[in-house]
């Protein structure tokens, strides 16, 4: 009984300004281009059953041509494996957020596929003695006793939602899930597989417990997905084959359509303009296959305002041009630790706004946000808080 379980597919992903020849957004198209993909190598696996962990679409209303994309590709999966069981639970990307729009998952019905959208089911397939408890990502729901029902062989988990203490800080810290689990609640033992949506890099987090991880990279922070599989060592993306009578286990890479290349980062520490300008060329020089119609991130740490404000700008206007997206990421040296009390005199404490900006230049930006106008506008909003607060305050007779 071979299960194939992928997820976040975010079909309808834009990012950036280029446009294909036929005007759709060259990121939705790199998107769909990988998921097409994808879906024909689940069908030349011919699995029993496919779980899809939400997350179908990137966005409660997608595009038409996103719409028909995953029509068609689902619509080929069914013609080509009229057997299969096939279970899609929303993630909260596809969940809407008020009970008078209708979740657009529920298209995929009219293909014989199993949708759980606006509440948890539990869904019996008796030829194949299995039972699939979905679990959608919808706020406000009541999440079941995480427990499959008696009587079947296979029993599977499908949710999308995060288990506590599993995200890195980068991603929980950016896109909260409704849903939020402990681990031990997931009562792994009890299940033949869990099959988890949320979470964009492959990982298992309990026995026979796993995040697929997405089909492509379309969180928004796709440099910190890429360190951590390089950290994990994982082939990138995927979907996941799991055999629920045996156990065997394999997971099935997804080349993406567009590269992502992150250059090794250049330490500017005691550089002049010239000498930052001909490391971010050996930088791109040296990458095998050039960055033509790549997305790539440059990123220079301890270089001074003044030399990003002198880079040879003729040279970064050439890497734009030639890369399909080209980020310069520059990070100002970090303010000078001062002396602490066993050191000598001891230092000023550092005030409220000057720790702010340092964590907002620590902090590791998407592509196309400006680090300058990040701190600003941080150091902004803190600055009202703080006049708020002050107006709010009695006045104090003297």
């Amino acid at each position: 009984m071979r299960l194939v379980h992928l997820s976040d597919l975010h079909l309808g992903f834009r990012q950036y300004q280029r446009l294909t020849p036929g005007g759709i957004n060259q990121r939705e198209a790199d998107v769909g281009d990988t998921f097409q993909r994808a879906m024909h190598q689940i069908a030349d696996l011919a699995p029993d059953v496919i779980v899809v962990g939400g997350d179908v679409f990137h966005t409660v209303r997608p595009s038409n041509p996103a719409i028909i994309r995953a029509f068609r590709a689902f619509s080929m999966l069914r013609t080509r494996l009229p057997d299969a069981t096939i279970v899609m639970v929303a993630g909260n990307h596809d969940a809407p957020r008020t009970s008078d729009t209708g979740c657009i998952l529920r298209l995929f019905r009219e293909l014989e596929i199993s949708v759980v959208d606006s509440k948890s089911e539990t869904l019996t397939f008796a030829s194949k003695s299995l039972a699939v408890l979905a679990v959608p990502d919808v706020p406000g729901i009541d999440r079941p006793l995480l427990l499959p029902p008696e009587g079947f062989k296979y029993n599977v988990l499908l949710m999308h939602g995060e288990i506590a203490g599993v995200l890195p800080a980068h991603l929980a810290s950016a896109e909260r899930a409704a849903i939020e689990v402990p681990i031990t609640s997931l009562n792994a033992d009890a299940w033949s597989y869990i099959a988890l949506g949320h979470y964009h890099v492959y990982r298992e987090v309990a026995p026979r417990a796993y995040y697929s991880g997405s089909l492509d990279y379309t969180s928004s922070n796709p440099w910190g997905e890429l360190r951590e599989e390089r950290e994990q060592r994982i082939p990138g993306k995927g979907f996941i084959e799991h055999d629920l009578r045996t156990g065997a286990h394999r997971f099935h890479p997804v080349a993406p359509s567009r590269p992502l290349l992150d250059l090794e980062p250049i330490d500017a520490d005691g550089m002049g303009t010239a000498q930052v300008d001909a490391a971010l060329r050996a930088r791109i020089d040296s990458v095998g296959g050039g960055i033509d119609d790549r997305v790539v991130r440059a990123v220079v740490r301890n270089v001074p305002r003044h030399v990003v404000r002198e880079l040879d700008h003729a040279a970064l206007r050439e890497y734009r041009r030639r890369a399909m997206h080209f980020h310069l990421d520059t990070r100002r040296p970090e303010p000078e630790r001062r002396k602490s009390a066993g050191e000598g005199a001891p230092g000023k404490r550092a005030t409220l706004p000057e720790l702010v900006a340092e964590r907002l230049q620590d902090r590791v930006l998407p592509p196309g946000l400006d680090r300058d106008a990040l701190v600003s506008m941080g150091l902004r909003y803190l600055q009202q808080a703080e006049d708020a607060v002050t107006a709010a305050m009695p006045a104090i007779d003297g």
